[in-house]
């Protein structure tokens, strides 16, 4: 019971109210300077290095739907086949052309190399020869485009064959066999998630910094996944965009992370978190710290032991405890640690180590009767 009324006095005592001394004592300690691990964090998406919307070249109806959604395929996997009657009966189509334009031309190269022997028998003259060649030659490029009309639809037939281009995993299926779909449709996404690429943003100030610095100077970063937790592996970040967002001033930055046990998925969301240390910095609790309109003050102590509002500039990135103040207070200074609401400007105080402080918290909870207790409790 005794230390759940001292901890509760010293609750009072924080950001808040403090113990009645009596005697307008109040903890004040003097600022050094010292080292922190701190860390930043930046909203984040998740993508796969190599995200491909898959469409079909040409129109038609679905007849087979090879895969499932979330299953792995590799390169050149067919996926969907659509209904290609029309597109076999145009390849048969341009392979008899073929085969008539053959002829032709094994026929006219029949005749021109027995025009050669009448020629050269003078049995006829060089305009039938010529006649006879030109013959040839026409026929060779008839069959040539013949060729070229076999090969646009035997590829428009592949067309009906919808393959993945790359290695991945499947997305969504959003049509079903018998459905008609054409180029203006996606029918899913391969993504390759073996290593992910996570984007978020920096300031433009963080960015230059950056430049100067180089990426390389970046620690390994951690990503936050949705439910809290922290990924296994640590990332990298890699990339760098060199055009600012008009809109926000922001720069985005490229992470990547190995994904070995497919735990990351593409488009999923998460939090980057770059770890940082603060050497040299002044760091004191956030609970000495009072907030006004986005602005932060502290009780700093004068030699006359008066108290003075004294605003404060901290880095904002924090562990939800302290503070690295980057303007406002310096080596040697002293500020107020308790009671702060307690405080005015000017107001002339005694002070004390927050050791003393403390001891002075159980010497009153010690003092204190049973009614008073059960009224700590409750506050």
């Amino acid at each position: 019971m005794f230390a759940a009324v001292a901890a509760t006095l010293v609750s009072c005592g924080g950001g808040g109210g403090r113990p009645t001394f009596g005697d307008n004592e109040y903890p004040v300690v003097t600022v050094g300077t010292s080292s922190a691990d701190m860390q930043s964090t930046y909203p984040a998406t998740i993508k796969g290095v190599q995200d491909v919307e898959i469409r079909p070249k040409v129109q038609g109806f679905i007849t087979q739907i090879n895969v499932k959604e979330g299953q792995t395929v590799g390169a050149g996997q067919t996926l969907f086949v659509l209904d290609n009657q029309t597109y076999q009966a145009a390849v048969r189509q341009a392979q008899a052309a073929v085969n008539t334009a053959q002829q032709q031309v094994n026929t006219a190269q029949l005749t021109y190399e027995n025009a050669k022997q009448l020629h050269a028998n003078k049995v006829i003259g060089d305009y039938e020869l010529q006649t006879s060649q030109n013959s040839w030659e026409s026929a060779k490029a008839q069959l040539a485009q013949a060729q070229a009309s076999l090969a646009s639809a035997r590829e428009q037939l592949s067309f009906c064959y919808v393959k993945s281009p790359a290695s991945g995993v499947v997305g969504t299926l959003p049509f079903k066999k018998g459905a008609l779909v054409s180029a203006s449709n996606s029918l899913t996404t391969v993504s390759n998630i073996s290593s992910m690429e996570v984007y978020f943003s920096v300031t433009e100030t963080d960015a230059m910094a950056l430049s100067t610095a180089g990426l390389e100077s970046l620690p390994p970063v951690k990503l936050q996944l949705a439910d809290g937790s922290i990924y296994a592996h640590e990332g990298k970040v890699i990339k760098m965009s060199g055009v600012i967002d008009q809109a926000t001033g922001a720069v985005q930055l490229i992470a990547t992370f190995v994904n070995p046990e497919k735990q990351l998925k593409s488009g999923g969301t998460g939090t980057i978190i770059i770890p940082r240390q603060a050497t040299s910095a002044i760091i004191i609790p956030q609970a000495c710290v009072s907030e006004v309109q986005n602005k932060k003050f502290v009780y700093t102590l004068g030699k006359d032991n008066k108290v003075k509002y004294t605003e404060i500039k901290v880095d904002p990135q924090n562990d939800g405890k302290n503070y690295i103040v980057t303007d406002g207070l310096k080596t040697g200074d002293k500020y107020v640690t308790n009671g702060i609401t307690k405080l005015n400007d000017g107001m002339e105080i005694v002070p004390i180590t927050p050791e003393r402080y403390q001891q002075k918290i159980e010497e009153q909870a010690k003092e204190m009767s049973a009614g008073d207790i059960v009224g700590a409790m409750k506050k």
